[in-house]
């Protein structure tokens, strides 16, 4: 039986492979191990540990690597000390495949000491680009990797360029839309959402509609971090409908995105903002598919969102370049372009729903695969 370590380590992360997960755990060639790391493991960040624990998943080794700052040289130095633990957690466990997933700057970590280790590495999500720091991760990410489980047709294509042997890249899909086509199928919405999930802020009827506001720093622009989340307060807080706002990820600049939502908090009396700090991914997704739409640079405005047809104001440079459907429009920083796209989605139809990032079955896919592909070791260079 294979052994297929996964290393979670932050929130969207779960969300992004929880299918997987279950895909993995229910094969009777492959045993799960389970690792959960860096800001997967805080409070202040919605703890998706506790999601993690609920859902039934056995977790044999959690690492705490997080340094406080939400800075560059934080990040920096979580790496390093999450290279440091997970080492030790892959010496002990001796999986046959590790999994990282994604872009975070704590998914290095990971790979770096699986590919030192000798222990095959497999992508999720790679081949994407944004053009920001995430980019850089990523294509690091997939220059480590053994097997690539990509999300689209650009993607594999890139992997392809990236020099990669193409009979191990694999277009799956994005194991959330798995988690997308199951909530469209079964979309009843959460009456109970304050009781169930707690917050701070004011607590405004949602019968009538609301929005669903999730923006997070740029890592290349933490400078500008706290005026550009301004900007986005200034144009929804004359807005009439309520407004459900998601706190901000762990990455370099997320003081200057809170410590700006803190600040307009005490100075303006929000009446129809309700700030929470996690949810379960399928009730997030139940949310956001009776919502108007969603607000602010997320990625799962431009994956599970499409799926949906959910639509969404896509503010700033975060997601530039990814491949897109018809659900989104790009704006900049500017409170008055966020108050017309907001219009314009008011006044306009739903849009259609795009498959570009899979139809729903990518974690049985990909689990699948791992029991069937052969095992990858990086030799030694010998002279």
């Amino acid at each position: 039986m294979r052994k297929i370590c996964v290393v979670i380590t932050a929130r969207p992360s779960y969300s992004r492979v929880k299918t997987l997960l279950q895909a993995i755990d229910a094969h009777e060639e492959l045993e799960l191990q389970l690792v959960v790391a860096a800001s997967a493991l805080l409070d202040r960040y919605g703890s998706a540990i506790d999601v993690i624990v609920k859902d039934g998943f056995e977790i044999v080794a959690k690492v705490f690597n997080v340094l406080e700052g939400e800075n560059l040289t934080a990040a920096a130095k979580s790496t390093g000390i999450g290279i440091l633990e997970l080492s030790s957690v892959f010496e002990r466990l001796e999986p046959d495949i590790v999994i990282t997933v994604a872009d975070r700057f704590e998914t290095m970590a990971t790979a770096i000491s699986a590919c030192y280790m000798n222990i095959p590495l497999a992508h999720i999500q790679g081949g994407e680009i944004t053009g920001n720091i995430d980019e850089k991760v990523r294509h690091s990410i997939t220059k480590l990797a053994d097997y690539h489980f990509v999300a689209s047709e650009g993607a594999k294509k890139r992997v392809e360029l990236l020099g990669e042997q193409k009979k191990y890249i694999f277009n799956t899909g994005c194991p959330s839309i798995d988690l997308a086509m199951k909530v469209n199928a079964n979309s009843d919405f959460l009456n109970s959402i304050y009781d169930k999930y707690g917050g701070v802020g004011a607590f405004p009827d949602l019968a009538n509609g609301y929005w669903v506001v999730m923006q997070h720093p740029v890592t290349t622009e933490i400078e500008f971090s706290r005026k550009q989340i301004e900007e986005t307060l200034d144009a929804l807080r004359d807005l009439n409908d309520p407004v459900l706002w998601f706190w901000p990820n762990v990455d370099a600049g997320a003081d200057g995105t809170s410590t700006g939502i803190r600040a307009y908090r005490e100075k303006y009396d929000l009446k129809h903002f309700h700030f929470f700090k996690n949810m379960e991914p399928e009730d997030f997704l139940r949310l956001l598919m009776k919502s108007h739409g969603l607000i602010g640079n997320s990625s799962v405005g431009i994956r599970e969102c499409a799926f949906l047809g959910v639509p969404v104001v896509n503010i700033g440079s975060r997601q530039n370049r990814r491949e897109r459907g018809e659900n989104v429009i790009d704006v900049g920083y500017d409170h008055n372009h966020i108050k017309q796209a907001v219009e314009t989605i008011k006044n306009g139809s739903r849009p259609k729903q795009s498959m570009v990032y899979g139809g729903g079955d990518a974690g049985i896919q990909i689990a699948n695969l791992l029991s069937e592909l052969p095992l990858i070791y990086h030799k030694t260079i010998t002279y």
